[in-house]
């Protein structure tokens, strides 16, 4: 099988490439040339604009692939762009989505009224009523918005479209570096670590970086995959308190972990969001119908990744996230 990429250079790219050439398949990677990967032995590369597509239309389509992977289609226009591109050159188009799609996801960042959703959200949970979840953030991107990209890629019949709504990624190469905040004050001897309860609670499906190319490769191959959307991420959802265990013991940790009120948090060190609103997938439809499930479990997935964690931590830290001083006096007031 001849499988296209569009992007696939960051953090999850990489495992899908080795899934795929393990597998035997052909592999193409369409890319800025901007990150640092070395691609594989054997995976041809083409170097463009994501964002102008369209004028590589004619030397993507001579490719013919059989199936085309999309990374970033982050925007309806981009969405389109790909499909004007691809609708009748390719068998079937695979796009990764996020599960910020869901209704539930609004009502956590206060872009959504209501009562709290129920969980788990299976693949057919509202979605969120208001676009572009990111335009009120500073510096978010305006014209994000997963829901459209979903509604133009699986609104064209000539090419079947398949949808793997993600979770929150963590893992080797996580950009976002989830579990620094909480890995910092650990390395940094920190005896206890404070959580507000309603933060200490809260729920949110992540996925371990090699576990979720595996659900992405997974739905490139198998085509019963056509048509489908799909959530993906462990069967269970960790709240922060457990996620904050499994970091202490991959780190050997032997501090506190303690759970406060708010009110006992200072306004500069409490959560914004609504903590009574979960964010937990429900992903049985995959592993009911492609058979898939995680390669690496959970203590391996997190001793993995508190490894790369230590060693690359991020460029640029912000002192105010890791008040001590202020953490002590909240200590010294129990």
């Amino acid at each position: 099988m001849h499988i296209l990429i569009i992007g696939g250079t960051r953090f999850m790219g990489p495992y899908i490439l080795t899934d795929l050439l393990e597998a035997g398949h052909r592999v193409t990677l369409f890319h800025r040339g901007q990150s640092r990967l070395e691609p594989p032995a054997g995976v041809e590369e083409i170097l463009g604009d994501r964002n102008k597509l369209m004028e590589y239309a004619e030397q993507l389509r001579r490719l013919q692939p059989d199936v085309v992977l999309d990374m970033m289609a982050l925007t309806e226009q981009q969405a389109w762009q790909f499909m004007e591109v691809f609708a009748g050159f390719t068998g079937r188009a695979v796009v990764a989505s996020s599960q910020d799609v869901y209704r539930s996801f609004g009502r956590v960042n206060g872009t959504e009224g209501g009562e709290v959703d129920p969980s788990p959200l299976t693949e057919d949970a509202p979605l969120r009523e208001n676009l572009y979840p990111y335009r009120h953030f500073p510096n978010g991107d305006a014209d994000y918005d997963k829901i459209l990209v979903e509604r133009v890629c699986m609104g064209r019949p000539e090419l079947p479209g398949t949808i793997l709504r993600l979770p929150a990624v963590y893992g080797p190469g996580d950009y976002q570096h989830r579990m620094f905040p909480y890995l910092k004050r650990m390395l940094d001897g920190r005896p206890s670590i404070l959580l507000e309860e309603s933060v200490a609670a809260w729920r949110w499906t992540q996925g371990y970086v090699e576990n979720v190319a595996d659900a992405i490769t997974l739905a490139i191959t198998d085509e019963r995959a056509s048509g489908r959307i799909y959530n993906v991420g462990e069967p269970f959802a960790l709240s922060m308190a457990e996620r904050v265990e499994q970091i202490a013991r991959a780190a050997n940790w032997q501090g506190q972990i303690i759970t406060l009120p708010g009110e006992r948090f200072p306004a500069s060190m409490r959560e914004e969001g609504n903590m009574a609103q979960h964010i937990v997938a429900d992903s049985s439809r995959i592993r009911q119908e492609l058979g898939y499930s995680e390669r690496v479990d959970l203590a391996e997935a997190f001793r993995r990744t508190i490894v790369w964690e230590s060693v690359n931590q991020p460029e640029k830290i912000d002192p105010a996230t890791f008040d001590y001083a202020a953490e002590d006096k909240i200590l010294a007031d129990l």
